[in-house]
């Protein structure tokens, strides 16, 4: 169990890398009816004309309309997946460091005045934790994560952790999905009705931690292999090299249909892996999506 000084250490670390590679940007309001101007972007079917932009309209001799971003409060949620096949990692961290790192992110950038954050924690079961305001609901998340030991057997799936975000069902805002995926087999998997259902209310990015092992096989002769939550293990003779490249197709081909899975819900998507550095990966992805809403289109799909 992390110390409270090692969660705060943890919690400034993440923060102080991420406001320099964001300029200190906050997550964002989203755009919608407020009197904060936003960018303008040329006018559309059912665009209100009383928010024509009348200088770009005369400078660009096409109508736009100024958008404006909303006053609201943002709620943003997290769903932490802790399962045991998050306890897997043969680089610089396991997948469930990564998800620990990236909620303190999270936490920070939702921590502005009057932002709530909440947080369904998936590890023996499915906690939840209720949405609060200030930097202390990023803490107390964080403080929850690190004390969560890792569990063996079969622990709650994913659709059960989005089926826990969907009722009672929450009020508008981000929800962001950090979790390797894994689940049982099936086309479509077994998450994305749940994922669809959330996108349909709530702006969604899954963010979809990865080992590279977990992609492709290293030539080490004979490697046994023990799948974390049913406990059963497989001895694979590596040194073969048509089952190494077997196997590297067969994982590609899930991760396309899970890919596939998150663009048609609606949902943004990431992959973050335990050999690279995640934190610029996250803020690009961030920067991506504040441009494509300034630009008046929908962030989805990136």
């Amino acid at each position: 169990m992390a110390s409270p000084a090692a969660v705060r250490r943890l919690a400034l670390q993440v923060a102080a890398r991420l406001d320099g590679l964001l300029q200190g940007e906050h997550l964002g309001h989203l755009p919608g009816p407020g009197t904060e101007p936003a960018e303008a972007r040329a006018y559309g079917v059912g665009d209100d004309v009383r928010r024509i932009d009348w200088a770009v309209t005369a400078r660009t001799q096409i109508p736009h309309v100024r958008q404006s971003v909303a006053e609201r409060e943002l709620e943003t949620t997290l769903l932490v997946d802790l399962t045991p096949s998050m306890s897997f990692g043969t680089a610089r961290s396991e997948k469930r460091d990564v998800a620990i790192a990236l909620a303190a992110a999270v936490g920070h950038l939702a921590s502005g005045p009057g932002d709530r954050l909440g947080a369904v924690v998936l590890s023996d079961g499915v906690r939840r934790l209720p949405p609060r305001a200030g930097r202390s609901a990023g803490l107390a998340l964080l403080h929850v994560l690190t004390s969560t030991r890792p569990v063996e057997g079969a622990g709650p799936t994913l659709a059960e952790g989005l089926r826990a975000l969907l009722s009672p069902p929450r009020r508008r805002g981000l929800v962001v999905v950090v979790s390797d995926l894994v689940g049982p087999a099936g086309s479509p998997p077994d998450w994305a009705a749940p994922l669809r259902r959330l996108a349909q209310r709530h702006d969604v990015v899954v963010a979809e931690v990865v080992d590279p092992r977990e992609l492709e096989l290293p030539s080490v002769g004979t490697l046994r292999l023990v799948d974390p939550e049913s406990g059963r293990s497989l001895e694979v003779p590596t040194g073969d090299r048509r089952l190494r490249e077997r196997y590297a197709a067969a994982a590609a081909d899930r991760r396309a249909g899970w890919a596939a899975a998150v663009r048609s819900a609606g949902a943004g998507h990431l992959v973050l892996r335990t050999d690279q550095d995640w934190l610029p990966a996250f803020a690009g992805h961030l920067a991506a999506r504040r441009r494509l809403r300034a630009a008046g289109r929908p962030a989805a799909g990136r």
